[in-house]
């Protein structure tokens, strides 16, 4: 009898939650900060995001009709992560890289590889890197809220020259919707209450930024509300397809990215280290799995 069983990892009972209800909540999330950034920043910021989020939409859409597949654009999931890319981005950057940007993530990163569900990282994560990597004066050109430029460095850089509540509010240059961390803890916390996402990714990933910061002799404090580390432990490492299955394994996976991260802040002539760590841990997830895996509480006896 036992030959006829099936064991997998969790979960075992379908709780009704559809990817669409799933992505529903997520873009819930991010409207905190989506708002927030466009307050600050203004109209250009405005059309940076929509630009993203219409170009990953757009891109799905041409991609199933072109191969013949079923519409997938309903599932939201091109949406969140149209939507998560403009907010990781400068709010005056022009618009044409912004669908690029999306354009990349949906196309490259996810649908070249089967989809939603079977592609190796982040695609919002991947796709921000690669406009670094493609433009990156463009992609370092931060401004003040209300419009006044920047000329210094962004706060990563300058350490220790904001208060708290300067990053809990966004008064300073940045990206649209990195630079205020309390929207993005709102809406983590947000993901939390609805069970969308684990908190051990995004904890142990924050909390790894701080000590390992303050042992480099950093300001563990400046570490964890600069740069875009809250939105990318709350929205871009606890993605369900490109993360650990097991505890434990997330555990490891968020300690891993914020190791990752510090060490490329500090060491790496990059500007940040959030998505690059990101993309790392995303390529060795398949071993933390396997080292991770949970035993089966029974086995199959060979019968004499």
């Amino acid at each position: 009898m036992l030959n006829k069983l099936t064991v997998s990892s969790s979960p075992h009972i379908h709780l009704g939650e559809r990817t669409s209800g799933i992505m529903l909540d997520v873009i819930i999330a991010l409207i905190p900060a989506a708002i927030y950034g466009i307050i600050l920043f203004g109209i250009n910021a405005a059309l940076v995001v929509l630009v993203s989020v219409v170009s990953a939409m757009l891109s799905e859409f041409i991609w199933n009709k072109i191969l013949k597949k079923e519409n997938s654009w309903f599932d939201l999931s091109a949406a969140v992560t149209g939507l998560i890319l403009g907010l990781c981005l400068p709010p005056r950057l022009p618009i044409w890289m912004a669908a690029l940007g999306s354009a990349i993530a949906i196309i490259v990163v996810k649908q070249m590889f089967g989809g939603l569900g079977q592609n190796f990282a982040n695609p919002a994560s991947t796709a921000r890197i690669t406009l670094m990597v493609s433009f990156p004066a463009a992609m370092t050109s931060f401004y003040e809220p209300f419009g006044n430029i920047v000329s210094s460095a962004t706060p990563l850089v300058d350490d220790g020259a904001l208060t708290v509540k300067e990053f809990l509010f966004g008064i300073h240059g940045g990206c649209i919707g990195e630079v205020a961390i309390l929207p993005l803890i709102i809406g983590g916390l947000y993901l939390m209450a609805r069970r969308i996402i684990s908190p051990i990714i995004p904890t142990s990933f924050i909390a790894t930024v701080f000590v390992f910061s303050w042992v480099l002799g950093l300001n563990p404090l400046n570490a964890i509300l600069s740069g875009g580390l809250m939105l990318g432990a709350f929205f871009m490492a606890t993605d369900y397809v490109t993360t650990p299955s097991f505890n434990l394994g997330k555990l490891i996976f968020g300690v891993g990215c914020g190791i990752l991260t510090v060490v490329i802040r500090r060491f790496a002539a990059l500007p940040e280290g959030v998505s690059y760590a990101i993309l790392i841990m995303n390529l060795l997830v398949g071993y933390i799995n396997k080292l991770t895996m949970q035993k089966p509480f029974f086995k199959e006896v060979k019968q004499k």
